[in-house]
């Protein structure tokens, strides 16, 4: 007789996603999905499998408690969650149903690793990401929001005659994650990629979904366990021409003074990970320190800043 399942489901409202994503593998749940509709992107719903004989009712409620702060932060309850016992099945068939092809912005493709690119969107630029890792996928509004100010970037300097897309740039990805905004760089014709995160787990991620692209090494990206200090000794002490920075506001805050180490003079930064309400607060900081906001795009509740350096002439 194969095993037993209990099959947890709830509502993945945007400000929680990244957050439940990250922590149920922290408590032992590992067969994680997400239902992104791509006809309603907002209605997201998490899916999670977890094996009745190692969950008896007491673990099911221990992890209910372990998930109730994610909502804190922003004033929001956590989601009922459900629980539903069904038989075994074929895991890697079940899981990765739920994923489907992402199109972003204009140019992109956020492509599970085990799907073909749909002929429609043949003409796209295709970053195959392994969902497993559960360090951004694509679907969360701030990584959206750097997809598409990746995308736009490009376009401008198309438009200036600069080149082809992100042609030639070096690229510094503080707080990585996935890798999928140093991988969407890249596909974009950025010459290299410098990333670095906290979580040695997301430099694992990344390495792998680097290696899924066929853009890992020093003509691609290349990644580091560590902040900001750890960057700026992969960059080799050159600062970038452009910087990512998807992390909540007070990292970004606190990480202000780098800022200067990891962009060089006539660079831009993209910074997200904020809410629209802190906005305002981290564009005082940011001119305190000589950096000029010469751009705000807002999606849900969330904020993507666009820098360069006051010096740099507007």
């Amino acid at each position: 007789m194969g095993l037993v399942w209990w099959r947890l489901e709830m509502a993945a409202p945007a400000e929680l996603e990244e957050s439940l994503l990250w922590k149920l593998p922290l408590l032992g749940v590992a067969r994680v999905a997400l239902q992104h509709p791509p006809e309603a992107p907002q209605q997201r719903q998490l899916l999670a499998w977890l094996p009745e004989s190692d969950w008896p009712a007491d673990q099911r409620q221990e992890l209910e408690r372990a998930l109730a702060p994610l909502g804190e932060p922003f004033d929001l309850p956590l989601p009922p969650i459900q629980w539903k016992r069904q038989a075994d099945e074929d895991w890697s068939l079940s899981w990765k149903s739920h994923w489907r092809p992402d199109p972003v912005g204009e140019r992109l493709l956020v492509l599970p690793a085990w799907l073909e690119v749909p002929s429609e969107q043949a003409g796209r630029l295709v970053i195959r990401i392994d969902p497993g890792s559960a360090f951004g996928t694509g679907s969360h509004p701030t990584t959206r929001l750097c997809l598409e100010g990746l995308e736009g970037l490009a376009g401008e300097r198309e438009q200036a005659g600069l080149g082809a897309g992100l042609e030639g740039l070096r690229v510094a990805d503080l707080g990585c994650g996935s890798g999928i905004l140093g991988l969407a760089a890249l596909r974009l014709g950025a010459a290299s990629v410098a990333a670095a995160d906290t979580d040695p787990l997301a430099e694992r991620a990344t390495r792998q979904n680097a290696a899924l692209n066929g853009l890992d090494g020093t003509r691609g990206l290349t990644v580091t366990t560590g902040s900001a200090e750890a960057l700026v000794a992969l960059l080799d002490g050159r600062p970038a021409d452009l910087l990512l920075c998807n992390i909540l506001a007070p990292v970004i805050e606190a990480l202000i003074p780098w800022f200067e180490h990891l962009l060089s003079p006539g660079g831009v930064g993209l910074l997200s990970g904020l809410l629209v309400d802190q906005a305002p607060g981290l564009e005082r900081d940011l001119a305190a320190a000589g950096w000029r906001v010469e751009g705000r795009v807002e999606q849900d509740r969330w904020g993507l800043l666009r820098i360069r350096s006051a010096s740099d002439v507007a």
